[in-house]
């Protein structure tokens, strides 16, 4: 699975040569990124065997930009083969099955269907119960801005220069966050947690297992692609022009957008990845293969160079139609893929063209008027954008509250929807927590879905997901029950949250 533009739109398309225009100058630059050499997913020994559509892919040169000194130590937990037997499944492709079966079995899905053979799995009664994949939250701030809510835990955003693309959002989360547990109440198997928004590009997104770790290393979801944030609108104009400096308008934010990203092309045609011809195996003795040119390095400019590569994924911050218009215009100027919009309360305006250039739209049920760019906001948003052809809509939080019922947000769409007359079935709106996520946050090929191969990421709820009633009984990650909620041995608390109860409990102020 390939992470770069191809085919038509907008953009560049990637794999071939691209040319840049910024302010005047003329930059050309070749880049020849072929598919084995984007970002994939594969899998580890520690996750299991590999997906059966695939063989064994041999290690290919990454350029450096996407290098990662601190790696996932991520292992799934051994578990014994389960079968869940006789429920209504919702496998995420739009299928809906009735008292169908769900085999998991060395951490994979292994079967979906009906009638399957137990062969020595534990079987858990699904009937009268709906199974999905785990849902999947692409904006979340989950241990960078970490419950109890205290100044001293305020690592989200570092405002300290409108371009911060040289932090990790990873090097401030915080494991112990006992968010991360309510969550996964709420049947969240996998999140991806951003930097904050007060700045232009605020740094890289890590996508997580939600397991309990001590590291962050030991949650990272393996191989999967870095986001980048960036903002537009209000936030960042509002940060620094409030204290005299540049950005202090829309104008000022676009400026600021395009004298990084010319930095950043500047950069990669000095530090270019190997080109064509080494990865079909002819002999190279270039010395600036993977991007290891003899220039300085700066993380900075790693960091928006990886997402003009399309290695890593621009994840964007943005309110109103006009700006992610100009957006996109941005992307195509510099020949980078737009993953998704986040927020986008007017995202509904030009959702034919989200479907047509492939864009995701990660919104909310129903926030809007908080400020003046959310005021145009409707509650049939996330529904329009997912009518068109190609479409991606998605259900997201930026709240660590809402992560922990996300299965309720989305069924405020359907309702709001109903009554304008688009009725949506459950086996179409739950890709908007669950296959569409996984798109957006490139990691498709192993998650989101219940498929032979892919990862056993699975929830079991008391009924229609989609019910206020509803609540996520038992769930799966990796094959593994991590979450059961009439089974307080199966409920997992931060050491945190133990270090609370044991003092609540001894009496201790």
């Amino acid at each position: 699975m390939t992470f770069v533009r191809v085919g038509t739109g907008r953009g560049a398309v990637y794999g071939q040569q691209v040319v840049i225009r910024a302010t005047g100058e003329s930059l050309t630059m070749i880049r020849s990124l072929n598919a084995t050499l984007a970002v994939a997913l594969a899998t580890t020994l520690a996750c299991g065997p590999a997906l059966a559509a695939g063989a064994a892919k041999s290690p290919a040169a990454k350029p450096r930009f996407v290098d990662d000194p601190y790696p996932s130590t991520y292992q799934r937990i051994a578990s014994p083969p389960v079968l869940i037997r006789g429920a209504t499944v919702l496998t995420g492709t739009g299928e809906r099955l009735d008292n169908a079966d769900v085999l998991m079995r060395d951490g994979r899905i292994e079967a979906v269907g009906t009638g399957l053979s137990a062969d020595g799995a534990s079987v858990v009664d699904g009937s009268g119960k709906w199974v999905t994949p785990g849902i999947i939250d692409v904006h979340s701030h989950l241990g960078v801005y970490p419950s109890p809510s205290a100044h001293a835990h305020g690592d989200g955003n570092e405002m300290t220069n409108p371009v911060t693309a040289h932090v990790w959002a990873e090097h401030s989360v915080w494991p112990q966050d006992p968010g991360f547990a309510a969550a996964l109440a709420g049947g969240v198997t996998s999140l991806q947690i951003l930097p904050g928004s007060a700045n232009l590009i605020g740094g890289r997104g890590v996508t997580l297992k939600n397991v309990a770790a001590t590291t962050v290393q030991a949650m990272k979801f393996p191989d999967a692609p870095w986001g980048l944030k960036m903002a537009c609108g209000e936030n960042p104009k509002r940060v620094y022009g409030g204290r005299g400096s540049a950005p202090g308008t829309r104008m000022g934010n676009v400026a600021g957008y395009r004298a990084a990203f010319i930095d950043a092309a500047e950069y990669l045609a000095k530090n270019k990845p190997a080109d064509s011809g080494r990865r079909r195996g002819k002999s190279s003795d270039r010395k600036s293969d993977n991007g290891n040119g003899n220039g300085k390095r700066d993380l900075k400019l790693d960091t928006l160079a990886g997402a003009i590569n399309g290695d890593i994924l621009v994840h964007i911050h943005c309110y109103r139609a006009d700006e992610m218009a100009t957006m996109l215009d941005l992307a195509d100027e510099f020949g980078f893929k737009v993953a998704a919009f986040h927020h986008g309360v007017e995202a509904y305006k030009l959702a034919d063209r989200l479907a047509a250039e492939d864009v995701c739209g990660a919104l909310w049920a129903d926030w809007w008027g908080f400020k003046m760019e959310a005021f145009d906001g409707i509650q049939e948003n996330i529904a329009l954008v997912d009518r068109p052809e190609g479409s991606c809509a998605i259900v997201h939080s930026d709240s660590a509250e809402g992560i922990q019922r996300l299965n309720q947000e989305a069924a405020k769409v359907m309702a709001q929807a109903g009554r304008a007359g688009m009725d949506i079935a459950p086996e179409r709106a739950i890709r908007w927590l669950t296959s569409n996520a996984a798109k957006s946050l490139g990691v498709l090929d192993q998650t989101g879905t219940l498929e032979h191969g892919k990862m056993a990421d699975v929830v079991l709820w008391s009924g229609n997901p989609f019910s206020v009633y509803a609540q996520a009984e038992q769930v799966w990650i990796d094959g593994a029950r991590v979450y059961d909620r009439g089974d307080r041995s199966r409920q997992p608390a931060s050491d945190f949250m133990l270090g609370q109860g044991a003092t609540a409990q001894g009496g201790v102020l």
